[in-house]
């Protein structure tokens, strides 16, 4: 094996469950996942070699996994329960910017941490699933006001979280 298979394994191998989560997050039958993270793995390995070292991999590998995820969607054109292209957009940013699993770990202390409006925001869109413009009837705030509240709540907890790996000495 050549350090640049070794490499790539490597680092497949690290990021292996946050790209099956985010493949899992888009397509529903087992079979179906197991077939995309197979053709992702092997489209790691076929372009390694574009993948720039300066960058964050778990980034590049989520890209990859969209693109193989593209393909499988428009194979399954025909069926009703495919997601959107702006959807699997979305869900594709946010596993690039989802910490790695093991940083999660720092999410409920951080959570309890929240207090007032911010703790009443984070559980009516998380707890209860409501979406902004459900939560400002509730808050009497407007949508937008809402949405970048919880923009500001997201950015509070990943300092935290980052506090928390700083004081235990670890950097991410």
């Amino acid at each position: 094996m050549d350090d640049s298979t070794r490499n790539a394994t490597r680092l497949w191998t690290s990021a292996q469950p946050m790209v099956a989560a985010f493949v899992a997050s888009v397509v529903r039958d087992r079979r179906d996942r197991e077939d995309v993270m197979q053709e992702t793995a092997l489209a790691v390995l076929n372009s390694f070699e574009a993948y720039d070292s300066s960058q964050p991999f778990q980034g590049w590998v989520i890209g990859v996994a969209r693109n193989q995820i593209g393909l499988y969607l428009r194979r399954r054109r025909r069926d009703r329960l495919v997601f959107s292209e702006e959807t699997v957009t979305n869900l594709q940013s946010a596993f690039e910017q989802t910490p790695a699993p093991d940083e999660l770990d720092h999410l409920p202390g951080c959570l309890e941490q929240l207090q007032g409006r911010s703790k009443e925001l984070c559980d009516l869109r998380y707890k209860h699933g409501l979406k902004p413009a459900a939560i400002s009837d509730r808050v009497g705030m407007s949508a937008n006001s809402v949405a970048k509240a919880l923009q500001r709540v997201r950015e509070q907890l990943r300092s935290c979280i980052e506090a928390k790996f700083a004081s235990e000495g670890v950097t991410g």
